[in-house]
């Protein structure tokens, strides 16, 4: 049965690790803003609430708009997944052609600790993976803040970056969910039985996370090697090199570039195991040595390889100090977890 492992974190090397601290204390220490890059355009057939929660889970929201809406939770559409223990804003769809949203909706939903912070029409359902951006205000307490390097941690990721692990809200508590994986891999996976992909998706977080803590240890995470997809900061486009020359040194150091790393799934070119002809086929052999029945099961499932930043930029990080807590604000495109910040600056259970 597979575990967890504690996964490099970048700053260890420079400062040691970092001390004890407490975060996300309270929903209100934890508080995410999901951004689109359009608006909704005031016609159609889906109505779009942009909506704030505290202490629900996004799924938890799309059946209480399906229950109160009379559809079904497929008629309910959203961008991202948000945590439970958060105060998070986001869009959330429902499917109501010919027909309005109930005139008491927002009153039934601010019974339930839900708010309507805008409502609009729209013609499409909202699709996942649509937002642009999520931004983050996050409390820090406890040794780990008043540390003599605090702000030296801070500042390096300000400046280098920060490992783009998935955040451990993936794997479930204990790491359940890749067990889960592991035991639905062993009988055969079938759709109808992880129709959010959900399974599927924490099989290929681990097998990144691995890929990326590797990386880290051999300090080549930040760094284009010969055989690397990089993929443009701010983007999701990537590009494959050969050879690195430096320009592409400088523009990674400058962070306008990034190494990315296998979302495990079906390759138009299959990677063997074995098959060392460059550094970055040599690190994907490995993980089909150490955990075939993942790679296997993936490549069963049919789901389509598709690659990660290895590295991801802070956008507008700001720190504000706050009695004997500090506040974080940034940005981070969607997909990057707030929590491999967190794991670099602090020392918490949620991280070991």
């Amino acid at each position: 049965m597979l575990k967890l492992p504690q996964w490099r974190r970048y700053l260890d090397a420079r400062f040691g690790e970092p001390k004890l601290g407490q975060y996300r204390a309270q929903p209100e220490d934890f508080i995410v803003d999901e951004q689109l890059d359009f608006t909704p355009e005031a016609h159609g057939e889906h109505v779009w609430l942009r909506l704030e929660k505290r202490n629900q889970t996004t799924l938890d929201v799309v059946k209480i708009l399906s229950r109160l809406c009379k559809v079904t939770p497929r008629d309910v559409g959203y961008s991202g997944m948000k945590d439970r223990v958060a105060v998070t804003r986001q869009w959330l769809s429902v499917h109501l052609p010919g027909r309005e949203a109930p005139a008491d909706l927002g009153t039934s939903l601010e019974a339930l600790g839900i708010t309507v912070l805008e409502q609009a029409r729209h013609p499409r359902k909202l699709k996942r993976g649509v937002h642009r951006t999520n931004h983050f205000c996050l409390k820090l307490s406890g040794d780990a803040v008043q540390a003599d390097d605090f702000v030296q941690r801070w500042e390096a990721l300000c400046k280098e970056g920060v490992p783009n692990y998935f955040g451990p809200q993936r794997f479930g508590p204990g790491g359940r969910n890749l067990q889960r994986a592991e035991a639905a891999f062993a009988k055969g996976w079938r759709k109808r039985d992880d129709r959010q992909g959900m399974l599927l998706s924490t099989a290929r977080s681990f097998l990144f996370n691995e890929l990326l803590s590797a990386r880290l240890g051999d300090g080549t995470w930040c760094q284009p090697l010969p055989g690397d997809t990089l993929m443009l900061d701010g983007t999701q486009s990537v590009f494959g090199i050969e050879n690195v020359d430096d320009s592409l040194i400088n523009r990674a150091a400058e962070l306008d570039i990034h190494p990315t790393g296998i979302l495990w799934g079906v390759a138009q070119k299959k990677i063997i195991q074995g098959n060392t002809e460059n550094a970055i086929a040599a690190y994907e052999a490995d993980l089909v040595q150490q955990y075939p029945a993942l790679c296997e099961g993936l490549e069963k499932s049919g789901v389509k390889r598709a690659q990660r930043a290895l590295r991801v930029r802070l956008v507008e990080p700001e720190l504000r100090w706050e009695s004997a807590a500090v506040q974080l604000s940034f940005a981070l495109p969607r997909g990057s977890f707030a929590t491999a910040v967190v794991s670099e600056l602090i020392h918490h259970s949620d991280f070991v």
